[in-house]
């Protein structure tokens, strides 16, 4: 790693260019914490990652190391090629204010990681409508196999693990440290990430 470590505060959001070849690290500093991670084609906004073409692909639910996200166009975006934790999700969209009307009614109302990621990637020219379903590093969401009933749980993430990824094209990521109490097993800690050539 080249040394340098940025961290994105409780419940807020960033953005910033990854080139291809660039290795991206999420890093769980504290344990229990999510982080929604959206990536974007520079060379034209329109493709992005894309939960459904991933999904397909992979045939599981479940992405690790080896697996690779793809844009909504079959094309690789990024390579998963370390992960100390192997459970994210990649069902569930970005919570918003209208996760916290709907789920919260006992929290007060809160932006959440769409209205984040809106923030953070508005200088780009993506509209709150342009934001899919965001790669959900370290989020625990176990499937019944009989039923299909999902239930959100507690990250299975301690501090200090990791996600890493390679990118197969020139990017702009958009990165959460997730702001919905279910998701993060009540409690709000910051995300850390490093970018490495």
């Amino acid at each position: 790693m080249n040394g340098v470590v940025y961290e994105i505060p409780p419940r807020s959001g960033t953005s910033f260019f990854l080139n291809k070849g660039q290795i991206l690290t999420v890093i769980d500093p504290m344990g229990g914490q999510v982080a929604d991670l959206l990536s974007i084609s520079r060379a034209d906004t329109g493709e992005k990652i894309s939960s459904g073409r991933t999904l397909d692909y992979a045939e599981t639910l479940y992405l690790t190391t080896g697996f690779q996200l793809y844009s909504n166009r079959s094309n690789v975006m990024l390579d998963i090629i370390e992960d100390t934790v192997g459970r994210h999700d990649f069902l569930l969209t970005p919570c918003s204010e209208a996760t916290f009307r709907l789920c919260y009614d006992d929290e007060p109302t809160h932006q959440g990681c769409h209205g984040n990621l809106v923030n953070a990637l508005a200088q780009y020219g993506i509209a709150d409508d342009d934001i899919p379903v965001a790669f959900n590093c370290f989020m625990n969401v176990p499937v019944d196999g009989a039923t299909g009933r999902f239930k959100v749980e507690p990250p299975l993430s301690r501090a200090g693990d990791y996600i890493r990824f390679r990118a197969q094209m020139d990017l702009i990521i958009g990165l959460t440290a997730c702001s919905a109490p279910a998701s993060n097993g009540g409690s709000f800690k910051p995300i850390h990430y490093t970018i490495d050539d």
